[in-house]
């Protein structure tokens, strides 16, 4: 009997912001060396590390408790740890930090030391010479998880080598910080708006997975951030979608739940 490899906990966050023409998302391309989608554009995000449901990583949760997160998430426990890990690797892959101090007022990059400060550790994080948890334990901030919405749920399909079990959610970019990739997992970044990013890769020069697809698609037509943010805030329950890999007539399709042919 073929062994089926159990998903690994994921999250990862469509980073918003309003352009002159639109709301735009946060795009990375990940490195063509990846065992994992590589050169493909994803959202930033990663797997849920055991650090992320840690009592010193929950400490730094700033609007949210656990028991909320995992109402919200339609589990037991440990939803907020999906979270954290989101927050976390936004700033690891993309250099955005949603963050607040002890009273919920923004941390700002306001000066050119805090930019040098915040650019120093997360070198050191990303090169494994200090822990995320240590520096914001050390600049005395939380993690601000009161703009971060839950939007979708969807699981990799039997089949692939690596598969996760990822919850995306959707957060506003903080102001006064400018995104860029980590040049290690990711060696592009570019702000695009949904339809335009759908178009592109339409026309074969912007690689996305399935998942990736869908959530820009779902997304594609409103007209602004806060509306995006609204709808996910609106969603009162949200299915897990875990997606089938056939062959027809010697072409593969992916078919979700509602597809015709996923239950035969």
């Amino acid at each position: 009997m073929e062994h089926i490899l159990t998903p690994r906990p994921a999250a990862t966050v469509l980073t918003l912001r309003d352009g002159p023409e639109g709301f735009e998302v946060l795009m990375l391309r990940r490195n063509l060396n990846s065992d994992f989608v590589g050169g493909a554009y994803v959202f930033p995000g990663g797997g849920v590390d055991a650090a992320d449901a840690g009592p010193p990583a929950q400490r730094l949760a700033f609007g949210l408790s656990d028991g909320e997160a995992s109402k919200r998430l339609n589990l037991d426990s440990g939803g907020l740890a999906y979270y954290v890990a989101c927050l976390r690797e936004l700033f690891e892959e993309a250099g955005l930090l949603v963050a607040c101090d002890e009273r919920g007022e923004p941390f700002h990059f306001d000066s050119p030391e805090v930019i040098h400060r915040m650019a120093a550790h997360r070198r050191a994080i990303n090169g494994a010479t200090m822990g995320f948890v240590e520096m914001m334990d050390r600049e005395a901030m939380s993690l601000d998880l009161r703009g971060l919405a839950y939007l979708a749920h969807w699981v990799t399909p039997v089949g692939p080598p690596r598969r996760f079990d990822t919850r995306f959610f959707v957060a506003m970019a903080p102001l006064d910080q400018t995104a860029a990739h980590d040049a290690g997992e990711t060696v592009a970044d570019q702000w695009v708006r949904p339809v335009d990013a759908l178009a592109a890769h339409e026309r074969g020069e912007l690689e996305m997975i399935f998942p990736t697809i869908r959530n820009l698609q779902d997304i594609a037509h409103f007209s602004s951030s806060h509306e995006v943010l609204a709808y996910a805030n609106s969603l009162t329950a949200i299915p897990r979608i875990e997606p089938r890999i056939v062959a027809r007539d010697g072409v593969i399709e992916i078919l979700i739940p509602g597809d015709e042919g996923f239950d035969d």
